[in-house]
């Protein structure tokens, strides 16, 4: 081998070296921020609470004699009312102090859980907004005091390996797909795709379905892998990519994450459809948690 030769071959290492290594800084920043976020007071950690309400005025309060007990919170903080249209609306009990948008108020339209905006109310440390889960309105409850946030137990990861950074090509359908998904309650719901990613590993093809609403926002795919329920968390994980560029599509399984519902049992999470229960193991991304869940 000359030293031409040589030279060539440790200047490639080289690059390899310091692609790995910016690699491996990108994806140990991420993981900062993404414990940030999920610590944060308002983050998954804070949940305390989902509660169903019923059609009509319910009461609402941390005092058992309410229909909607509250783990935390004053004892009656209110009514709420769910109109026929799904809208639900909250009086404020006489006394007790409630903010919506940062300011006070005796009363409030907490809209009907479909908006990406949230009207969230706030009393102390708790908080709660509405949700929807198959037409059915709920309250998610959240307190930055909660136990489970303070004793948060951190996030095992597999170590960062560049070889799962997978650039995968982008087939593109001739028209929109409605994928049915389910989640942890069992409710099904459809879900807008716009083509498939594919990539070879192991030998073995894997197609995998990302939901995406519009061509420009970034893809969400819900996974499971031979791991799932052994090193990682058994009902699914979570993976967003950029979207597509050039028929190709990069598929980062380092920043595989575990859903809201492997912190929290008021949380519910979508399920994989067939076509993302994959038949390889991956062995990157973030693993089991090993903290408090129920």
């Amino acid at each position: 081998m000359t030293f031409v030769t040589l030279l060539g071959f440790g200047l490639l290492l080289a690059v390899a070296g310091t692609a790995g290594e910016d690699h491996d800084r990108e994806i140990k920043q991420w993981r900062s921020e993404r414990v940030s976020r999920l610590t944060a007071p308002d983050g998954w950690l804070s949940l305390i609470g989902l509660h169903f309400l019923d059609p009509g005025e319910s009461t609402v309060g941390s005092a058992p004699d309410n229909q909607v007990v509250l783990a935390g919170g004053p004892a009656h903080v209110g009514v709420v009312t769910v109109a026929a249209s799904g809208a639900v609306r909250l009086l404020v009990t006489p006394g007790v102090a409630v903010m919506v948008n940062g300011e006070a108020v005796l009363s409030a339209d907490l809209g009907d859980g479909r908006s990406s905006r949230l009207v969230t109310a706030v009393c102390g440390t708790v908080s709660f907004h509405v949700i929807d889960r198959g037409g059915k309105k709920a309250l998610r409850v959240k307190d930055s005091g909660a136990e489970r946030r303070s004793r948060f137990a951190g996030i095992d990861n597999f170590p960062t390996d560049p070889q799962w950074r997978i650039e995968a090509d982008w087939v593109a359908f001739d028209r929109p797909h409605e994928v049915p998904i389910k989640n942890i309650l069992g409710q099904e719901s459809k879900a807008l795709v716009l083509g498939q990613a594919v990539f070879t590993r192991e030998g073995r093809t894997i197609t995998l379905l990302p939901i995406q609403e519009a061509p420009d926002e970034p893809l969400f795919f819900i996974i499971s892998d031979l791991t799932s329920g052994g090193a990682t968390y058994g009902a699914a994980r979570f993976l967003y990519a950029d979207p597509p560029t050039a028929g190709k599509v990069m598929l980062d399984f380092n920043r595989a994450i575990n859903p809201p519902c492997a912190f929290t049992p008021f949380a519910t999470c979508p399920l994989p459809p067939k076509e993302n229960q994959m038949p390889i193991a991956v062995t990157a991304g973030e693993k089991n948690y090993r903290g408090a869940h129920e």
